[in-house]
């Protein structure tokens, strides 16, 4: 009788932290991100720490619309960094866990397309 009892209260124990795991997993928070890029002006916009991906992108082209007609979002990024590079005739972007790594994919991205790549904007949600 005490092995099934202490069989129960094992079994109840383990289904608790599971749960437990599972709720704290489903309650964590996605911060998402999004740079906009007018390619015929270089104007930009950028968003972060919104809740969805839509979101934030709408926000980074609307930022970028005030200054130009066609905004496009080369990136988005989820709990994580973005960044945009520009160089004389194109762009890159990249997406990281850091705003080094972003950068660094921005700059080799960019580079396949174009010379005299620098960063022109990173942003980084709250992780």
């Amino acid at each position: 009788m005490r092995a099934l009892l202490a069989l129960v209260v094992s079994l109840c124990l383990t289904l608790g932290q599971a749960e437990a795991q599972t709720t704290g997993q489903a309650a964590a928070q996605d911060f998402y991100g999004a740079i906009a890029y007018s390619p015929s002006t270089g104007a930009h916009g950028w968003s972060f720490d919104y809740r969805s991906r839509n979101e934030a992108e709408n926000v980074a082209k609307s930022n970028c619309g005030k200054h130009a007609t066609d905004c496009i979002v080369p990136i988005w990024f989820r709990n994580a960094c973005g960044a945009l590079a520009v160089g004389s005739n194109g762009y890159g972007s990249g997406w990281g866990t850091s705003q080094k790594i972003a950068e660094g994919y921005a700059l080799q991205v960019c580079g396949k397309h174009t010379t005299g790549c620098t960063i022109k904007r990173w942003a980084c949600t709250t992780r």
